[in-house]
């Protein structure tokens, strides 16, 4: 580096009263000059050192934006540390939370000397390892143990105690959002060295670059973890829409319509269609004149809570309820298996299932069903001006080991219409933080019956209005699912009653 050019000055010096120099003119002017060529060097000498240290600075500022690994840039600091502080070498030692506390690594060792490197090493690792040692110790100890804030005084006043012996320790601290994480310390063997106010703020300095790198990688990393969190829950949110059902089936005398809108990307409402014999039933020819009229379930149920916790449960149940139908029980027998299946899961995981079980059988057109604890769907029938509600006495799946479950029974007629839902529709709210709630419900379900004609007419009007009163942009909290059932004898094509079943039963509905 080139010094900083001074302009050389002549100066006047006083005269003895006469014009003519005597003869020791020349030894006076040297001595006189001596003092401004000694300032002279003086002031590019430290121009030199300033234009050194700012070129060791910027170094720094370019490695922190140039390296994408932390660790070489973590490697860098102390040589710069201890270059712009004219000592023999530096260390770095970092933080980290751990299961049992906090615990303290020596992360760089910098010297110019490299056998003394290995020493100097030696000492800081023998009084990190005693920390640490003492940190695990008496972690369980609050007596002993040292509280967050006053952690990295214990550190310095450790490492203070263990290299007091060899040689003066300088530290300047690592700070993340007001939080210390860290030291670096500098040492140097040299008697006359001193921790001078300008070499703290220089230290400082690199710490405050350090501190920015270790937070821009935390950062890095956290950004990390989310996208791929956020790729797992797309992964998990596409295999529960395919759990769920494709579409609709062609079930024999009915005409069915679903949806499920999830509040977030992995819900845990669930609704299924279970052929009674589904492990031998072919799509491509259910709906032949020629297709066995067999029984179909129609569930609908919500986990307790949200997002991948719920969808994992949800998954879990509707595993266990499709092999639970092979065994061909009625609708409160498997309500009862279901939950003595389930209710060590659910137990461990603290969550409840509420779930509506149906069965319809197309030779009789009666609709069996037990409910346990969820919603209870609606019913319009034609020519009645109330909304009949379809319930039944049932605890909540996972509740108790040894539940009972009632169970009912529904005669369809040409016409009747069958709401099944989840308690993410009522509990819709809007700007005015007003709900959505079953009265409306009813009042909205009464009306598409009355107006429409087809069941996916009315699940796209009761979807409209309960968007329509969220407001625009805005989005509901919870996961909404509704399944419309409207009864058509006309599609049951031939369907020929079992010797033991009739098409209707007094005790139904």
């Amino acid at each position: 580096m080139n010094p900083v050019q001074t302009p050389n000055h002549n100066f006047l010096l006083p005269s003895d009263g006469h014009n003519q120099p005597n003869s020791g003119s020349g030894q006076e002017n040297e001595e006189k000059y001596a003092p401004v060529m000694a300032l002279k060097e003086l002031v590019a000498c430290l121009q030199r050192e300033q234009n050194k240290i700012q070129d060791l600075l910027s170094s720094l500022s370019f490695a922190l934006r140039s390296f994408n690994n932390l660790n070489q840039f973590l490697e860098l600091t102390p040589l710069m540390l201890a270059r712009v502080t004219d000592a023999e070498g530096a260390v770095l030692i970092l933080f980290y939370n751990r299961d049992h506390g906090q615990e303290v690594r020596l992360e760089q060792v910098y010297c110019h000397n490299s056998t003394w490197q290995r020493e100097i090493r030696r000492h800081f690792q023998q009084a990190v390892d005693y920390i640490n040692s003492y940190i695990r110790q008496s972690h369980h100890n609050p007596q002993q143990y040292p509280p967050p804030e006053s952690f990295p005084s214990f550190v310095e006043e450790q490492i203070q105690r263990q290299l007091s012996g060899l040689f003066p320790v300088y530290s300047v601290p690592i700070i993340i959002k007001n939080v210390e994480r860290g030291s670096f310390y500098v040492f140097s063997q040299d008697g006359e060295y001193c921790w001078t106010q300008t070499r703290r703020k220089l230290a400082q300095l690199v710490a405050d670059q350090t501190a920015v790198a270790i937070a821009n990688h935390e950062l890095t990393e956290e950004l990390r973890s989310k996208e791929r969190q956020d790729r797992e829950l797309e992964i998990a949110s596409l295999i529960q829409r395919r759990l769920l059902p494709r579409k609709c089936p062609k079930i024999k005398g009915l005409e069915v319509a679903a949806r499920c809108q999830t509040a977030n990307r992995v819900g845990g409402d669930y609704y299924d269609f279970i052929p009674a014999n589904y492990d031998q039933w072919d799509e491509t020819t259910s709906s032949s004149k020629n297709a066995p009229c067999e029984p179909w379930s129609i569930v609908i149920g919500d986990v307790m809570g949200k997002g991948v916790p719920a969808g994992l449960i949800m998954t879990m149940t509707r595993g266990m309820l499709r092999a639970e139908v092979l065994n061909r029980h009625s609708p409160s027998r498997v309500l009862e298996h279901l939950n003595r299946v389930m209710y060590a899961d659910l137990e461990n995981s603290h969550r409840f299932v509420t779930l509506f079980y149906s069965e319809y059988d197309p030779r009789t057109h009666i609709l069996r069903y037990a409910n346990a604890a969820h919603n209870p769907p609606l019913l319009w029938r034609e020519g009645r001006d109330d909304i009949i509600l379809l319930d039944t006495e049932g605890m909540l799946i996972g509740l108790e080991p040894n539940s009972h479950y009632q169970e009912d029974c529904l005669q369809l007629q040409p016409n009747d219409t069958i709401l099944y839902y989840t308690d993410g529709i009522t509990d819709a709210v809007n700007s005015k933080n007003q709900r959505f709630d079953e009265d409306k419900l009813i009042e909205t379900f009464r009306y598409a019956c009355e107006h429409f004609t087809t069941a996916e007419q009315i699940l796209q009007y009761l979807f409209d209005t309960v968007e329509q009163f969220i407001g625009v942009g805005n989005k509901n909290n919870d996961d909404i699912t509704l399944v419309v059932v409207r009864f058509n004898p006309h599609l049951s094509f031939h369907c020929p009653s079992s010797d033991n079943s009739t098409h209707s039963s007094p005790s139904c509905i």
